[in-house]
């Protein structure tokens, strides 16, 4: 009786739900550090500020942002789109 016990004492620790809240985690963290990245980045060092920034530095400011965001999105739809596949 025993062996049964453990398994079910077990199974929620290895279940769909944890690796669900691993990727809720991971997106949020990551999408955190791209957020910090860029404020420092755009605010901090005033690259994004009209009045204390150049227009070549403001370009290369929101032409940074925009790509940065695109590959943020594509990896975090990479990680959702796989546990998709897995229930189909």
């Amino acid at each position: 009786m025993e062996p049964a016990d453990t398994e079910e004492r077990q199974d929620p620790l290895k279940s769909d739900l944890v690796q669900f809240f691993v990727k809720i985690v991971r997106t949020l963290f990551l999408g955190f550090f791209w957020m910090l990245i860029n404020v420092f980045l755009g605010l901090f060092l005033g690259f994004g500020v009209p009045d204390e920034s150049t227009p070549g530095r403001m370009i290369f400011f929101y032409s940074w942002l925009v790509l940065t965001l695109a590959a943020y999105l594509y990896v975090v739809w990479r990680w959702w789109r796989k546990s998709w596949k897995k229930e189909e």
